[in-house]
């Protein structure tokens, strides 16, 4: 037969209780101790009998400075749990302001609408009026001025197109008349090269090789003077016209 599992009370005797405090108390400063070596942990322990002796152990033999730490430790916990705490209330109030907020907005939206007028009073009744005829008024506003812009946006589109229009007919009288008074130049100065001096045109027909007017070959009667021999084709039909 094993040894039972040994039913967790207090011993009622009390050598007995005495006896098994130490022996636990030993074990338990040796398990302390292993814990540290083996997996360099730092380690205190304290332990106040039932009079009330204090036994301790500590890893380094510095128990204040692993109690300084725990205290720290300890206190930053508990801020940052406070803070939670804090952040957890301060996000339930929020949350109950916005619910409430959003339920006035949706009761207003009906009544906009012309719904659920029954539970509102008369005063509420004319505010709301009010609030609606102040609305269509802002609204026409917005939308004469929007029409307005619109207008002044057409009415200066069509200004520019009246200015090309008159300035594209502007260069085209201008061309116009610029080849109206080249055509009326042109016959004057064909009649000038035409009708020259006789000294000129005897000049020109002697330089080309041409025979004058008094020359003679042989019993042939002499060319007859005219005077278009040496003028291009297209100074001979504005001549014709």
């Amino acid at each position: 037969m094993g040894r039972g599992r040994v039913q967790l009370k207090r011993i009622e005797n009390k050598i007995n209780r005495q006896v098994t405090f130490s022996k636990r108390r030993s074990g338990l400063m040796k398990k302390a101790h292993e814990i540290s070596v083996l997996c360099d942990a730092e380690v205190a322990l304290i332990i106040f009998s039932t009079k009330g002796k204090l036994f301790e152990y500590s890893n380094d033999s510095c128990m204040e400075r692993i109690l300084e730490r725990y205290e720290r430790y300890s206190y930053t916990e508990r801020q940052l749990l406070a803070n939670d705490n804090e952040s957890t209330g301060s996000w339930t109030l929020e949350h109950a302001k916005l619910k409430a907020r959003v339920e006035v907005l949706q009761r207003n939206q009906r009544h906009y609408m012309g719904e659920d007028l029954q539970s509102l009073s008369l005063k509420e009744l004319q505010n709301l009026e009010q609030q609606l005829d102040s609305a269509l008024k802002h609204i026409r506003s917005r939308k004469d001025k929007a029409l307005q812009e619109q207008n002044n946006l057409l009415a200066k589109k069509v200004k520019e197109k009246e200015n090309a229009v008159a300035q594209q007919a502007q260069l085209e009288h201008v061309q116009e008349q610029r080849l109206n008074s080249s055509s009326s130049l042109l016959p004057r100065a064909l009649q000038s090269l035409n009708f020259g001096s006789g000294s000129n045109y005897q000049a020109i027909r002697s330089s080309e090789g041409i025979p004058g007017d008094n020359q003679q070959y042989g019993d042939e009667t002499p060319t007859p003077h005219r005077p278009n021999m040496l003028l291009p084709a297209w100074m001979l039909r504005h001549l014709n016209e």
